[in-house]
């Protein structure tokens, strides 16, 4: 296995797997590592059951997980610094988390990091650094602003190249069902995804063919790749090129396409049929498309998840937010400046997470002003009853994560308790439990 980024070619050795030894910088044998757990306060009672979009069926449905309630969101392509947008989608998922901890499940939550991808290769081209020093960079930060937004940490926080020789069987398999087929190209036999493998697919995104061919090219597709047998066949194994890292593998010398090194963590750590596959809208297609028919291809299961969630983008100035506009908010620049990430993370919170919403400064002073009222209500000795508060935040966030009526109950308790105070001794230290193990905000 090459990873230096030098000239990579297969060769005639017989195949023993990816060697460990030479994962490269950013990687260790003992995997990639999460960040700190948090503690959650336990709140008294309980809530209703959650209910959330689910993008295949395009209606709010319950989600029904069992005792241990399984969560795969996609992570980052670590070649630039978390900008609001990531932030949304995994204060998106948090919610989720903290909503089934509060109803006693245990949470077994996945993400990913593909840390071996072309962005990841130019951007460190044009910044004269090696793309391993690049990406083990911004991970270290990503981890950082997640501490400080206290989002929960996955279970599992696993890079793609630690997942290669995974990645490797399950292209293996998809050749042997007959699910992939490898371009006729002597120099570069790239493996290809029949799209029609599984008789279902377009059902999780429900698009026409029109708008696949369309946000496949858009969105890191290949669609005029000769020796494709249909445009939108999606690169399951992309064969060694020179100046790219490289690993072996029986079929030849490459390394892992987007889509399937998703399919291949998610299935050998939760599993086919887990109750939650996240990420942002616009991972809905290609992203988690192929990543479902995938595993459905070689599984046989009806769905790779059983609730698709997407949560909405985040927009600058009335655009999108995005690395090619050059309109990034960073989380770490926020935090440089004396933002209180507890205030990010309420400037967020105050939209529908399905949403498509901007970021601007009235955002962000009036989550601010919020967080000082909030604080300021819970330093009181006592105050109004807060039972009817906590029930109502759990009814909202239980409702599709309905945050803009949660963070509403818990104003008007607030505004209750420093206009007129109040005689319940244990209502403040309540709200600041509830806001702290529901909302992820401490007071």
């Amino acid at each position: 296995m090459q990873v230096a980024g030098r000239a990579a070619t297969p060769r005639a050795t017989p195949w023993a797997g990816p060697r460990a030894e030479h994962l490269g910088r950013g990687s260790t044998l003992e995997g990639m590592q999460s960040w700190s757990d948090i503690a959650l306060p336990t709140v008294p009672g309980t809530g209703p059951p959650l209910r959330l979009y689910d993008t295949a069926d395009r209606q709010i449905r319950p989600v029904t997980p069992g005792a241990t309630a399984k969560m795969y969101v996609c992570g980052i392509t670590p070649y630039d610094a978390t900008h609001l947008g990531h932030a949304a989608t995994y204060l998106t998922f948090d919610l989720v988390n903290r909503i089934w901890r509060d109803a006693g499940h245990d949470v077994h939550y996945v993400q990913n990091v593909t840390d071996v991808d072309d962005p990841l290769f130019e951007r460190a081209d044009r910044d004269g650094i090696d793309w391993r020093d690049l990406g083990s960079r911004e991970i270290d930060l990503f981890r950082e602003d997640m501490t400080a937004l206290q989002v929960l940490p996955p279970r599992h926080y696993i890079g793609a190249i630690e997942t290669v020789e995974e990645v490797v069987e399950l292209v293996q398999k998809l050749l042997t069902a007959g699910a992939a087929y490898i371009v006729d190209d002597a120099e570069y036999p790239d493996i290809y995804f029949h799209t029609d493998a599984t008789e279902q697919f377009g059902y999780e995104s429900g698009y026409d063919r029109a708008t696949m061919e369309a946000l496949f090219a858009e969105r890191g597709g290949d669609p005029d790749r000769a020796g494709k047998r249909d445009t939108i066949d999606a690169l399951l194994w992309r064969a060694a090129r020179p100046g790219e890292p490289s690993w072996e593998a029986p079929f030849g010398a490459g390394r892992p396409g987007w889509h399937i090194e998703c399919a291949a963590i998610a299935l050998n750590r939760i599993g086919a049929e887990f109750d939650i596959q996240g990420g942002g809208s616009d991972l809905i297609y290609p992203h988690h498309e192929y990543s479902a028919a995938h595993a459905e291809a070689i599984t046989g299961a009806r769905r790779f998840a059983r609730h698709y969630v997407h949560a909405g983008l985040i927009g600058l100035d009335g655009e999108k937010m995005s690395k090619s506009r050059g309109n990034l908010v960073l989380v770490s620049k926020l935090r440089r400046a004396g933002v209180d990430p507890a205030a990010i993370r309420l400037g967020l919170l105050a939209g529908h997470y399905r949403a498509d919403r901007m970021w601007t400064d009235e955002v962000l002073t009036a989550a601010q002003h919020r967080l000082d009222r909030w604080r300021e209500a819970v330093s009181a000795t006592a105050g109004p009853s807060a039972v009817d508060t906590v029930a109502r935040l759990r009814q909202h966030l239980a409702d599709d994560l309905d945050t803009p009526k949660a963070l509403d109950a818990v104003d008007n308790w607030a505004e209750q308790a420093i206009t007129y105070g109040g005689t319940d001794t244990e209502a403040p230290a309540l709200v600041r439990a509830a806001v702290d193990a529901l909302l992820g905000v401490s007071l």
